[in-house]
């Protein structure tokens, strides 16, 4: 990974021209003629900020669409519901007609669709697996949401959601890694490993909206009204928990330095992306989002 890494802040009173303009400053390569997976956040059924809002998603596929992709894959996977239903329920169904992308239910994938991931250095017992369409995409996007997770993640951003990606079982095989992970006394630390394993070209948080405690599918509402844009997964992490620091949070959210958050902390330690909140560069694209670059600036400098 580079040594540093922007982080793009737009208004998002409109968001199909947010996305455009996040498209026009930061898409970090040219997406024509490539196989996109795109992963966005439908873990449950619940309204925005629980959920992708289909406005964001209509803007994000409208945008890679028109970079003329050879062909653009939405992945999910929901751990608080059918995924299936989930992604009916949201309209990414009849969207995904609509626009010309396909929609892949992870859950119905048979064994051959899974990698697995085995590494001693990772925390997982018996390592994970993984969508192979996500590994063998030649480029991945993803637009995820603000909110604290009351289930042990601390905060799911684009970190978090990574889960989505991955196997809860493998069709033969009865393990269960996500039983696995939400005992675990290192969850964190393995959702940040997930990430090791994938590659990011841009990352999307829609922060219009935020749950400031609970989540993931509830909580105490916020409207910081921006979108947040990198191809950076530490750097747009680290941003939104400032964020949220901002509002004053859960305890969680709000102890110790940034970057000593297991979540953080352990990416950082991959490799996955920058080291420190110094190396990330703010990049507001409008005075509102100015605004917002000095909340989470000052963050940066008491509490990075």
């Amino acid at each position: 990974m580079d040594n540093t890494a922007e982080v793009y802040i737009v208004d998002a009173a409109d968001r199909q021209k947010a996305i455009r303009k996040i498209f026009r400053e930061c898409i970090s390569s040219k997406f024509r003629g490539s196989i996109i997976a795109l992963k966005a956040n439908y873990n449950s059924a619940d309204p925005y900020p629980a959920s992708t809002h289909i406005d964001t998603l209509r803007a994000l596929a409208t945008a890679i669409i028109r970079e003329k992709c050879t062909h653009l894959t939405l992945a999910e996977r929901s751990g608080m519901g059918n995924t299936k239903s989930v992604l009916k329920m949201g309209g990414v169904f009849d969207l995904g007609k609509e626009l010309g992308f396909e929609v892949t239910v992870l859950d119905a994938l048979d064994k051959n669709g899974w990698k697995i991931i085995s590494d001693p250095d990772l925390h997982w017992q018996r390592g994970f697996a993984i969508a192979k369409l996500i590994v063998e995409a030649e480029r991945v996007i993803q637009t995820c949401c603000l909110k604290t997770h009351r289930f042990g993640g601390h905060f799911t951003g684009a970190l978090k959601n990574s889960v989505g990606l991955i196997a809860r079982r493998v069709p033969g095989d009865m393990y269960d890694y996500m039983a696995e992970l939400h005992q675990s006394p290192h969850q964190r630390s393995m959702i940040a490993e997930i990430n090791k394993f994938y590659r990011n070209d841009l990352i999307v948080m829609d922060a219009a909206g935020g749950f400031l405690t609970g989540g993931p599918e509830k909580g105490n509402l916020i409207t910081p009204g921006v979108f947040l844009a990198s191809r950076d997964r530490i750097a747009i992490d680290a941003a939104a928990v400032a964020l949220l620091r901002s509002y004053g949070s859960t305890p969680e959210v709000m102890h110790g330095t940034i970057f000593s958050m297991d979540q953080i902390s352990r990416a950082a330690e991959l490799g996955v992306g920058v080291k420190s909140s110094s190396a990330i560069r703010l990049v507001p694209l409008d005075e509102h989002s100015a605004g917002v670059a000095e909340w989470i600036q000052k963050r940066f400098a008491l509490e990075g």
